[in-house]
C-alpha cells in the first residue's frame, strides 16, 4: 500500500490505431507518457485497445469481414513480444500502474486480454475475458480459471479489472469484490447511442448509456472506485473497419468514459463521445470505508449461510502427460 491514501487515477478515452500493432504501441506509449506528465499513478485502457475493437462483426456477416479478421490476427499482440516490452519500459519510466486491454495472440488463437503492469514494468497478472460476448466468440477464445483472479496488490491499493460485459456477470463481479478491489478498471469498446428503430431493431443494453450505468452500478455494488475506459470511432476510419453505411456506429462517437466513486458518484467531468482524452481524478482510498459501512456485500451485508459462491480454481490444460 502507498504511504498516502490519495491516488491520482486516469481513464483513457481514445481512438485505436486500427489494425496496426506498431502504431497502436506508439500511441499507447504516448498516452502513458501524457498521463505521467499529469501525475497519474493508475491508468486504465479500453477493451482490446490494441489493435481496436472490430465492430463490423456486429453489423455484417462473418464472410464479409474475412479480410479484416486476417489483418486483425496479424496485428494482435503477444504477451511475450518486443511490442509488449516497449509498453513495459514506458510504464517503468512513468512509475505508474497500468491495466492494458489488448487482443492477445497465442499461437493461432486470439483472446480478449488484460495485462496488469506494475510500476517496475512487470506483468504482475494477466487475464482473459472468461466468456466473449455473442459474435465475439467467432474471433476470440475464452479465458480459463487463472482469469478468475482479477485483483492484484500495488503501491496504490488493490487494482482490479474486467472487460466489457464481464460487468454483467454477477458471480464474476462478486468474486472480484471478495478479492478486496479498491480501484477497478472497466475496459470497454466503443458503444453508441440507440440507433433509429426505423432502420434497425436494436437492444438498449448494447448502448454507451447502458454500459455507463453498468459500470456505475459496479462502483455502487462493490464500493470501489471505477475507471471507465472506452474507445471512440471517427468518420475517416469507418471504411477501414468495414462500417460505412450502417445505422449503428454513429461518428464521431462511441466514448462514455468516466471515473466513479465508491458510492457511484461521478468524480470528473465527461468529455464528448467522439473526443480523445484522459479523464483524471484524485481519489482517497479511505473514502471506501463509508459506503462499505452501509453495504459490504462480501462482509456484514452478506448471508453466506443462505447464499454463497462456488469457484473452481483449477486450470484445464489442452495436453496432460500421463504419469507412469
Amino acid at each position: 500500500m502507498a504511504s498516502s491514501n490519495t491516488v491520482r487515477v486516469g481513464a483513457v478515452q481514445a481512438e485505436p490505431v486500427w489494425l496496426d500493432l506498431d502504431g497502436s504501441v506508439n500511441k499507447t506509449v504516448g498516452l502513458i507518457e501524457k498521463a505521467a506528465s499529469d501525475g497519474v499513478q493508475v491508468l486504465g485502457f479500453p477493451e482490446v485497445w490494441i489493435p481496436g475493437y472490430p465492430w463490423s462483426m456486429w453489423t455484417s456477416a462473418v464472410i464479409n469481414n474475412t479480410h479484416i479478421i486476417h489483418e486483425y490476427m496479424a496485428n494482435s499482440m503477444s504477451r511475450d513480444s518486443e511490442q509488449m516490452r516497449r509498453i513495459q519500459v514506458a510504464v517503468q519510466k512513468a512509475k505508474m500502474f497500468v491495466v492494458l486491454g489488448f487482443s492477445e495472440r497465442e499461437g493461432a488463437s486470439l483472446y480478449m486480454a488484460q495485462s496488469f503492469i506494475s510500476p517496475p514494468g512487470e506483468i504482475v497478472h494477466h487475464r482473459r475475458k472468461i466468456k466473449p460476448t455473442h459474435v465475439e466468440r467467432t474471433i476470440w477464445g475464452e479465458g480459463q480459471a487463472e482469469s478468475l483472479k482479477c485483483v492484484v496488490d500495488s503501491p496504490f491499493g488493490k487494482i482490479g479489472g474486467l472487460n466489457c460485459w464481464e460487468h454483467l456477470q454477477p458471480l464474476l463481479r462478486y468474486y472480484e469484490y471478495s478479492q478486496g478491489v479498491q480501484i477497478h478498471v472497466a475496459s470497454w469498446p466503443a458503444e453508441f447511442e440507440m440507433p433509429d428503430p426505423a432502420k434497425i431493431s436494436w437492444l438498449y443494453h448494447e448502448t454507451g448509456e447502458a454500459s455507463y450505468r453498468a459500470s456505475q452500478f459496479m462502483a455502487i455494488e462493490g464500493q470501489c472506485f471505477v475507471l471507465v475506459a472506452t474507445q471512440i470511432l471517427t468518420e475517416e476510419n469507418l471504411d477501414k473497419n468495414n462500417l460505412t453505411g450502417n445505422p449503428v456506429t454513429k461518428t464521431p462517437g462511441g466514448g462514455f468514459s468516466m471515473i466513479f466513486g465508491p458510492d457511484g458518484k461521478p468524480l470528473c467531468e465527461p468529455i464528448d463521445a467522439g473526443a480523445e482524452g484522459i479523464l483524471t481524478a484524485n481519489v482517497n482510498l479511505r473514502d471506501i470505508d463509508y459506503p462499505k459501512a452501509f453495504i459490504d456485500v462480501v462482509g456484514h451485508y452478506a448471508r453466506p449461510d443462505l447464499l454463497s459462491l462456488l469457484v473452481n480454481p483449477s486450470v484445464d490444460k489442452h495436453v496432460t502427460m500421463m504419469e507412469k
